[in-house]
């Protein structure tokens, strides 16, 4: 086309939405910009890819209401118009003179740019005179304002004097959010500064009636189609609208289109690409047929108590599943298996299991990956993201991307895992059902929107906050059957959130299985709630009672399994006042010097890391090799960590074969570890000593012990009864010390312990342990059967007593009850909810966020605004080590080189590179840089550094002879086997 013939051209399609930058259309030939009008049309066609086939009948019912007028057909079609026209203000002068002006845009994108204006303006587009002294507004901000005069509201907000169309103004108000935050009135109404209506009004008219058309929609109905008033459709809307944004935005697999070509034919280019994207990234709901428990599990039988869960559940509709069991119960086969039938049931487009730590997440990702093979039902393929901080630094994730690639795709072509293992990826046998991942699934917010994910309960907590691109979280885990496993574990703010999160997933239509072996009654009841609370209905409790709870959508509670056999493990356990970490360590040893695997748990790394040096001293004089005595906990680099770990799962996990005995398992091992261990690894323990904990946490920790029934036949003879010691610190009154030192309140000596849990608990759970005292001295529980009687003790009414520990518990109770005060009060000031106070739907106008609530990513010393759990938080920082001739290495000892060259995305590697830095990434705690007398260098002040791919990270160097820091935040020392301190 010459540049004459340009003036016939309609002006609205020289608005550009998106620039060459990074070369890949000119590569194949193409424009060095794409059209809005194209993008719109991307965008618009991926949606419509979404609604087909990825969102369930559960949420497109929903948008069907919001944007149809209850014809799913008109909605999919409004749906898509809108979405696509997210970036309408684009069409402004203040963001089409970016144009080649940034410093890295090539002199290609210069010369393209001067070509554009003297077009543009030509055609007749309504530029400034002078761009760079136009006003500077951000372009969502600027559809949020525009946007529902254009689509009909008449209102005199939009210049008119007729009827306000409300419905029209959240759309576009929730469009302006696009970026992750929606955005608030003040903030739109200064769009008109920077995109003057009668200059842009003809324009935007043009480009909003083509893209009606050519998608298929009537604006004259949009006015009264358009009414989002169920909370659970502004976020889900704004999710979608983001997800195709961000799939549509990828100029590898969407081409830039030429002014030549007819529109016609775009439109048809953008339908035939969002297919393609979609079968790239499996975007497809899980197709689940019924089935069998033998179908899901070949060759297992289910216990009473899962026959009596799944015979609970509804025939149709969402719900909510509460299953409490003891540990190795098969709480979490029965909860995929819920899973699966609530997939067949309401269409869910997969699951989310959300676990209380990394750990945790990464050892289940396996049984994930094992029931997806049975639970596709076909010899196909699903995606499976394991969703946190540091999932790409796992073998795990590395398989399921290689299992992933096409048939003659290159793989690491000489490049080692560094962390190794057994069987450690997913099967992948030709034609069989299995388990896969796109390396798009590994950028911030998508994990959640796999098929099949695996993570920490944070995801779920931040899909409640007003963080970053909230929005999407919600959608990736309303689209789903959503699993929290432990549910027990978790702080009151937490479980304020989680409570948060059921609302918003009730009214969404999703569902939710709770898992726990400890739930207290007053969890439950909350739980319940939340999710009738969802649903706007009344619980409907029958009386009736057991481990299993079932609340329809109606509210109506169904209680099953009483009187099921389960399995029963009867424990034996007793007191011992901590000797000092020199004698329990001799103590330890000398008990297991024949055979024995023991592990010692405590509350604090310190503690653990004390015992360990103190162990590995006394070896020796005990017999002991250092080999036989291993530490583990969370203050260590995940380079060391890791393989500690997947040696314990070689020595202590259940093997090959679960029939039969671990052949690896050792004679004798001392593992010395910190909570790490008690939630995460299903490993096997002849005896366990632990620093007393509250009493859910204690039967928790009881189920590494006597885990794999298999072992019991080998066990030493000392121990072949479960026998848990706990550790206390007593004071002169006999009581266990249970408070922090202060000398100011008259304690000069105290328990550290007290910083970790409320003291409250720790003494409660002491004395409904010891009123259990048996004449020999010991404590005899059976779990689950005296579970709920001792949960209670502790978490129902406050204890009394006489003497010192009345008024201690009395004291700790009340300093307790002010500290569940305050938590709560902060999940109130954080969560967003989607009803207000008195129960009415909450506007757009409440889910109003920014800059100030933060990314929920790491926000440094100044703190994480959303956060996803109190405590104190820590900042991230990649360690190298510096050797004597200057080159920065993975390991001490220097045969790791560190590959810090800029490499392409998604390249191979790339993602070794992004691999090793995770394996080297440590967790400072932020009091070390605020609390401490002599604190850390802030890091803002530490040292920049050049390399390519640590441009944009923190970096602590460290010597690696000694292991002490040499550049960043002097002062602390890297040791491989005990971690980080000061």
């Amino acid at each position: 086309m010459t540049h004459g013939e340009f003036k016939w051209v309609r002006r609205h399609l020289f608005i550009w939405a998106k620039t060459d930058q990074r070369g890949a259309s000119r590569r194949a030939g193409g424009p060095a910009w794409n059209p809005l009008l194209a993008h719109v049309l991307d965008v618009a066609a991926v949606v419509g890819q979404l609604w087909d086939r990825y969102l369930p009948p559960t949420v497109r019912a929903r948008l069907t209401e919001a944007f149809g007028g209850g014809d799913p057909a008109i909605a999919r079609a409004v749906v898509m118009l809108l979405a696509g026209l997210h970036d309408l203000g684009k069409g402004s002068s203040c963001f089409l003179r970016q144009f080649g002006q940034n410093a890295w845009d090539s002199a290609y994108l210069r010369q393209a740019r001067a070509a554009w204006e003297k077009q543009a303006r030509t055609a007749g587009l309504p530029l400034a005179t002078r761009l760079d002294h136009e006003v500077s507004v951000r372009h969502e901000h600027i559809t949020a304002f525009h946007l529902p005069r254009l689509l009909g509201c008449t209102c005199q907000d939009c210049k008119g004097s007729g009827q306000r169309h409300e419905g029209l103004h959240v759309a576009a108000y929730l469009l302006g959010g696009h970026h992750g935050h929606i955005p608030g009135k003040d903030t739109v109404d200064r769009a008109p500064m920077a995109a003057d209506i009668d200059l842009w009004l003809p324009v935007y008219t043009e480009l909003v009636q083509e893209a009606a058309t050519l998608i298929g929609v009537d604006l004259t109905r949009l006015p009264t189609l358009v009414r989002p008033e169920r909370p659970s459709v502004l976020p889900l809307f704004t999710g979608l609208v983001i997800l195709g944004d961000w799939i549509a935005s990828d100029d590898t697999r969407f081409t830039y289109r030429d002014l030549s070509t007819p529109t016609t034919t775009w439109w048809q280019t953008s339908l035939a690409q969002a297919r393609d994207a979609a079968d790239t990234f499996g975007l497809d709901a899980w197709h689940a047929k019924p089935a069998d428990w033998a179908d899901l599990y070949p060759g297992t039988s289910p216990r009473d108590f899962q026959t009596a869960a799944m015979a609970a559940l509804p025939t149709s509709g969402s719900a909510l599943v509460i299953i409490e069991a003891g540990t190795g119960s098969g709480k979490t086969r029965l909860a995929l298996a819920c899973a699966h039938h609530l997939a067949v049931t309401c269409g869910y487009q997969g699951l989310y299991m959300a676990m209380p730590t990394r750990a945790a997440a990464n050892q289940a990702a396996h049984e994930i990956a094992d029931f997806i093979q049975h639970a596709l039902g076909g010899p196909d393929s699903a995606m499976l993201a394991v969703v946190h901080g540091t999932a790409e630094a796992t073998d795990f994730v590395h398989d399921l991307l290689d299992a992933g690639r096409l048939p003659g795709q290159s793989v690491f072509d000489g490049l080692e895992d560094f962390v190794t293992g057994t069987d450690t990826g997913p099967k992948n046998n030709q034609g069989e059902a299995r388990a896969v991942l796109d390396p798009w699934y590994l950028r911030r917010c998508l994990g959640l929107i796999a098929t099949f994910a695996i993570g920490t309960v944070d995801q779920v907590v931040l899909a409640t906050l007003p963080s970053r691109h909230w929005m999407l979280r919600l959608l990736g885990l309303a689209t789903k059957t959503v699993i929290i496993d432990e549910a027990h574990a978790y702080e009151l703010y937490q479980q304020g959130l989680l409570a948060a999160a059921l609302r918003w997933l009730a009214d969404a239509g999703s569902s939710v299985v709770v898992l726990s072996a400890t739930l207290p009654a007053a969890a439950r009841v909350a739980l319940t709630d939340a999710w009738c609370a969802g649903h706007r209905v009344t619980p409907a409790d029958t009386g009736q009672s057991g481990p299993i709870t079932v609340v329809d959508e109606n509210g109506s509670i169904t209680r099953t399994g009483s009187g099921v056999k389960t399995p029963k493990l009867r424990t034996y356990i007793d007191f011992l006042s901590d000797p000092g970490v020199e004698e329990l360590a001799d103590h330890v040893m000398r008990q297991a010097e024949g055979a024995g695997i023991t592990l010692v748990l405590r509350n604090r790394v310190d503690s653990a890391v004390e015992l360990h040096t103190t162990a590995l001293r006394r070896a020796t004089v005990n017999g002991w090799l250092p080999e036989e005595i291993i530490l583990l906990h969370g203050r260590t680099l995940p380079r060391f960590r890791l393989p500690v770990e997947q040696r314990l799962l070689r020595l202590l996990g259940p093997g090959g074969d679960p029939r039969r005995r671990n052949p690896d398992r050792p004679h004798r091992l001392l593992v010395i570890a910190t909570q790490v261990v008690e939630q995460s690894l299903d490993i096997d323990f002849d005896r366990l000593y632990t620093d007393l904990a509250p009493i859910d946490l204690l039967i928790q920790r009881r189920g590494r012990e006597h885990r794999h029934a298999v072992n019991d036949p080998f066990r030493p003879f000392w121990a072949h009864r479960a026998h848990m010691t706990i550790l206390l610190r007593t004071g002169i009154d006999g009581l266990p010390l249970v408070e922090p030192p202060n000398r100011l309140q008259g304690r000069p000596a105290g328990n550290l312990d007290g910083y970790v849990y409320a003291p409250y608990t720790l003494l409660a759970t002491w004395n409904a342990l010891n009123l259990r005292t048996r004449a020999d001295g010991t404590v005899r529980i059976t779990t689950p059967t005296h579970t709920t009687d001792l949960i209670e003790a502790v978490y129902g009414p406050r204890q009394t007593a006489t003497g010192i520990l009345g008024e201690t518990l009395d004291r700790t109770w009340q300093r307790w009850q002010l500290a569940l005060a305050d938590e709560e009060s902060r999940c109130g000031a954080h969560a967003l909810e989607p009803f207000t106070r008195r129960g009415a739907s909450m506007e757009v106008a409440g889910l109003v966020s920014g800059d100030a609530h933060g990314d929920g990513d790491d926000g440094g010393v100044n703190g994480i605004k959303a956060v996803s759990r109190l405590g104190d938080p820590s900042v991230n920082a990649v360690a190298l080590y510096r050797q004597t001739d200057g080159t920065l290495t993975y390991d001490p000892d220097g045969h790791l080189r560190a590959d810090l060259a800029r490499h392409t995305p998604d390249s191979v590697a790339r993602r070794q590179q992004q691999k090793d830095l995770l394996l080297n990434t440590l967790s400072i705690p932020v009091h070390w840089f605020t609390r401490e007398k002599t604190p850390l260098l802030a890091p803002e002040t530490w040292p920049a550094h050049t390399a390519p791919a640590l441009r944009h990270m923190r970096v602590a160097l460290f010597d690696p002879a000694d292991g002490t820091c040499v550049s960043g935040p002097l002062g602390l020392v890297l040791d491989k086997t005990t971690g980080l301190s000061r």
